[in-house]
Parts: structure tokens; sequence; C-alpha cells
């Protein structure tokens, strides 16, 4: 399997462990958010605007080891001692690139935010979202994630504005108020949970099999504690387009809707579709805790 594929993996089990830990603002009751968020009604947590590539960096050099970081390290070195923008905005390029080959969306989105700004096609502020948005998913330090989603929010405002009905750009900016509105961040312009809803199911409407809004929408349905809504999502994605993720997700709803029966057969489909051993041992581990 693929080094994305796997991450994509890996993201999944990590995302089960924390997924209604945070429920989405303004899209389900005061009570339940109390409960589960830990964010006090009314807060907003300092927004980590001094995050830059170099803090998001080092943790990734770590992660994927010193060969790899070896080629990050000479890229770096030269864009500091580039003696001409075209220089500069051609190392940031191949930065962005190497970090993306190397699965790792943090340091990449600030190298393509960096070459957007130089050079302000849709494409590039796209690339800045998506990867935004992917280091948002992913990310194990919360204190970065603010950053990271207001970024998203920029870059997909800018995609919007050179191409008005893209629906990528439109769901990119739906998944980002929401993904914002989670963090308890305020929007200065209006952004809201129920805007980036309205955003995908727009998006949905134009293009029924979007598979990015149809597996976000689903996700939020989970976080608002609506699994029926889910599971009929999630089914029709795999009706489909038949994939690791939707599949989980939908077990994942079965599991708590009660229906031990489902999710054990969705989990074990799960553990058939992939090779890793820590991935087919997680899938065991929650088939074995459904069955007693």
């Amino acid at each position: 399997m693929k080094g994305k594929q796997i991450i994509v993996i890996l993201i999944v089990l990590a995302i089960s462990g924390y997924l209604y830990s945070l429920p989405v603002k303004g899209l389900i009751k005061p009570k339940v958010a109390k409960a589960t968020s830990g964010v006090v009604s009314g807060s907003r947590p300092a927004v980590a605007n001094n995050v830059t590539v170099e803090d998001v960096s080092v943790p990734a050099k770590t992660a994927i080891g010193a060969a790899l970081a070896a080629r990050i390290n000479d890229l770096e070195g030269q864009l500091k001692t580039a003696g001409s923008d075209a220089a500069k905005l051609s190392l940031q390029k191949q930065l962005a690139k190497q970090w993306d080959d190397d699965n790792q969306p943090a340091p990449s989105a600030f190298y393509y935010q960096a070459v957007a700004q130089k050079e302000n096609t849709f494409e590039n502020w796209m690339n800045a979202g998506n990867h935004f948005n992917e280091a948002y998913k992913s990310a194990t330090d919360t204190a970065v994630q603010p950053t990271f989603v207001e970024n998203a929010i920029d870059a997909y405002k800018n995609a919007v504005k050179l191409k008005p009905e893209d629906l990528d750009a439109k769901t990119g900016l739906g998944v980002a108020y929401v993904n914002q509105t989670s963090l308890g961040i305020t929007d200065p312009n209006g952004g809201s949970p129920m805007q980036g809803i309205m955003l995908l199911l727009d998006v949905v409407k134009q293009d029924p099999k979007n598979w990015n809004a149809n597996l976000n929408l689903g996700m939020f349905a989970m976080k608002s504690g609506q699994f029926e809504k889910a599971v009929a999502r999630f089914k029709n994605m795999i009706a489909q387009k038949d994939e690791l993720e939707p599949n989980f997700y939908l077990a994942e709803c079965y599991r708590q809707l009660g229906m031990k029966k489902e999710a054990i057969a969705a989990y074990q489909k799960c553990k058939n579709m992939v090779s890793e051993p820590v991935v087919q041992q997680k899938m065991d581990q929650y088939i074995k805790e459904l069955q007693n």
C-alpha cells in the first residue's frame, strides 16, 4: 500500500479516538457541547498566529527520519542564501513538493501558502488550503490547530475569488468553517458552522456524488450525534466507491447506535481491506469489544 494511503489509515484510526470529543458548536445542543468539548461556552482559545513553518518542520523532520530530513535541510539552506526572488520561489515550490512527498502536510502547507502569495493562482491557493485542512485533521498538537484552520479559510477564500463556482473550493471552505467553530473560534467575517454546512450541502446538491463533501457531511453528522443520517450518507458513498474511510466511519456509527452485528461486519470488512498489521489488530480489538 502506498505511503499516502497508509497515512489516511492512521489518520482514520486517530480520529476514532477523539471524534466525539470535538462537537460542532452551533449544530448540537449546548448541554452536549458543555459535556464533551472541554471549551467553556463563549470562550475563545488563543489563536497561535505566531506558528511558523520552522515550528512545524522540527517535529516533521523527526517523523520522516534523518535520511529524508537531509534533503529538506539542503533545500532550506539554499533558500536562506538564495539571491533572487525567482530563486526563492523555485526553492519554496521544491520544499512544498518535497514535504508533500514525505506525507507531512503542515510544513508543505506553509510553503504552498508562500508560493500562492507570490503567484496568485487558483491552483496555488487550493494547494495551500487543502494542505492546511489536512494538517488540521492530522495534528496531534492542538495548539497549532487554530493557525491551520484560519490559514485554510484564507486560502480557500482567495481560491473562491478566482473561481467562484468551483465546487472543490467551496467544499474546502465549508470544511474549514466547521473546523474553525469546532475550536471555539469566531470568524470576524461571519463564518459559522451552519454556513460551512450550507456550503457543503450546496456542493452535494450540484454534485450528489462529490466524495469530499459527502465524507465531511457524514463526519459532521457523527460529531453532532446524528448517526442515522451519517449511516445513510456513508452507505451511499460506499455504493459509489468502496473505500476504507466511509467503511470505518460506518462501523463507528453502527457501534454508537448499538447495532453490534452490523458494526462487527463493517470492522471485519475494514480489516480485509488493509494489509498493515497495526490496523488489522485495531479492527480485531474493536470486534472483540463488541463480542464481549
